[in-house]
């Protein structure tokens, strides 16, 4: 029998935001003042908090059409598909550690690997394919894909229905304390993640690495 292991992106594929500000490693916005002269913390509290956390991430609205109502307040007339690039191209630092894990556990044939993460649809498909982590995992299970954010019990529900029933329970690394307790209510195994460590030395993991 198979065993569904599960990564989050951001904080474990992907060294961008991380649930402990004191352990991110790459800020996608660190340069956008200076490279579109859109101000960081105003797009943080003006757009990522009232809009994109709210209604975009849960497949609501567009980041588009998001992107397009907001800009204009935040001093920036220019293209929104610029700034989308932007955001997208500079989100993509891949914890490469941590993807090399994977590769060697894709071999495995005692395993599923699977994503489940936060996203919207653009982001999602852009790590989808443009990332390449479609050559890796089996499906992404994301919050705007399925109307639910980790950790809420409908986000897992979801994605038990589409994996099936399991002999041993979902494994979860993730780097957000709130979601691994909702994960572990879902019945799921969830390691709290901080560095490539916390995953190669998990028994389960470690027992099935060269």
């Amino acid at each position: 029998m198979t065993r569904a292991v599960f990564f989050d992106v951001d904080g474990v594929l992907v060294d961008g935001y991380h649930a402990r500000p004191e352990a991110q490693q790459h800020r996608w916005n660190a340069n956008l003042q200076a490279d579109l002269g859109i101000d960081p913390e105003r797009f943080q509290q003006e757009f990522i908090y009232d809009i994109f956390m709210k209604k975009v991430i849960i497949g609501q609205t567009s980041l588009v059409e998001a992107l397009e109502r907001r800009l204009p307040a935040l001093g920036y007339n220019g293209s929104t598909m610029t700034v989308l690039n932007y955001w997208l191209s500079h989100d993509s630092a891949i914890n490469q550690p941590v993807l090399d894990v994977v590769r060697q556990l894709g071999a495995r044939s005692d395993l599923r690997l699977y994503i489940a993460t936060n996203q919207e649809h653009l982001r999602a498909n852009w790590l989808w394919s443009h990332l390449g982590f479609a050559a890796l995992f089996e499906d992404m299970f994301y919050s705007a894909r399925i109307g639910a954010l980790k950790p809420h019990q409908d986000y897992f529900d979801f994605i038990e229905k589409r994996i099936g029933p399991q002999i041993e329970p979902p494994l979860l690394f993730d780097d957000t304390p709130k979601v691994i307790d909702g994960a572990r209510r879902a019945g799921w195994e969830a390691i709290q993640f901080d560095t490539v460590q916390d995953l190669t030395s998990h028994p389960w993991i470690a027992a099935r690495l060269d």
